[in-house]
């Protein structure tokens, strides 16, 4: 396999090498992929120093796979070049999410909906990632009729200049503002540019993207997302309607036996997700699951995952390795 990542510097960029190294991807050629300013620096892969190229000479280099994270304006003018030449590419960024005919995957939920001839696809949004790895087994049990989720989001979300941010506050430094306001010992209800209808971009990919997942419209999804100064990983807090009455044990059951997620639910000893935890990690982790006492029919949960890994990269690279096998 000849691969391909493009924003190879970028944060997402350098965990994608770091997913493709752990997880031995088959990689007989790595073709690293930047900006016009980051060409001729050099990658860590393997061990090895790996020179940075230019957008056109990856696409002439015709990669069997090409991994993009760097941003919607360059997926939206190079995913189809790369996809013309003969390389498949998966897309980390929103230009493709909700394109028509266009697959939005999460490997372990729905990575039967790509097809031998998709030469696009869309990695989901991070915090949709984790979201739907706990909905899918929940909505095929019970049948989910709506969500309201609030996120409590990494820094490293918005990337480099955010982590640079916060440490300078921490520091006593003054620097680049990633944000309008200080993020440390402070709460952002602002993730993404605002929209027309009250709610943020980040916001609205969550609810569009999840019904797109389920592949069921009549879900309804309600997001307030929310950037806190932390790095491991996206934490959030959901709420969760289904058409009958849920089963606490059973949901317990349901996600021990989801391949992808790890249950820790045991407050009486302190057990539960915390993003600290889960950096560095491929799972999502669930915990604080109870019964909604206001309405029989929803429960509430607690869900974690680092967004760098199987909110971005991890998901990335095994949709990739749907290719290889």
């Amino acid at each position: 396999m000849r691969v391909a990542v493009v924003g190879a510097t970028g944060m997402v960029g350098e965990v994608m090498l770091k997913v493709l190294e752990a997880r031995n991807f088959p990689v007989t050629e790595l073709i690293p992929a930047a900006s016009v300013r980051s060409v001729g620096k050099t990658v860590k892969f393997k061990g090895e120093d790996v020179k940075v190229v230019s957008l056109p000479d990856a696409v002439a280099a015709k990669a069997d796979i090409a991994l993009f994270s760097a941003g919607g304006d360059v997926s939206k003018a190079w995913a189809p070049k790369f996809a013309e030449a003969g390389t498949r590419v998966i897309d980390n960024s929103s230009a493709w999410r909700m394109e028509p005919g266009i697959p939005l995957v999460v490997p372990e939920i729905n990575g039967s909906s790509i097809k031998a001839d998709d030469m696009i696809i869309a990695n989901p949004n991070c915090s949709t990632i984790q979201l739907v790895m706990v909905l899918k087994p929940l909505h095929e049990r019970y049948g989910i009729r709506r969500v309201i989720v609030s996120t409590y989001q990494s820094i490293t979300g918005t990337g480099v200049k955010a982590v640079e941010q916060l440490n300078n506050e921490r520091n006593g430094v003054e620097g680049e503002m990633a944000y309008p306001y200080p993020i440390d010992k402070n709460c952002l209800p602002h993730c993404d540019v605002f929209t027309d209808n009250g709610y943020t971009k980040e916001e609205m990919k969550m609810t569009r993207e999840t019904v797109k997942i389920l592949e069921d419209d009549s879900v309804m999804v309600s997001a307030t997302a929310v950037r806190v100064p932390v790095q491991g990983g996206h934490s959030e807090s959901v709420n969760i309607e289904f058409n009958q009455k849920p089963s606490i044990p059973e949901i317990r059951q349901i996600m021990q036996a989801t391949p992808g997620v790890t249950l820790q639910d045991n407050p009486d000893v302190n057990v539960y997700p915390m993003p600290r935890f889960a950096e560095g990690k491929d799972d999502v982790f669930v915990g604080r699951i109870r019964s909604d006492y206001s309405n029989e029919n929803a429960i509430n949960c607690w869900i974690v995952s680092d967004n760098l890994r199987k909110g971005a990269a991890t998901n990335a690279v095994q949709i990739a390795e749907l290719f290889v096998k």
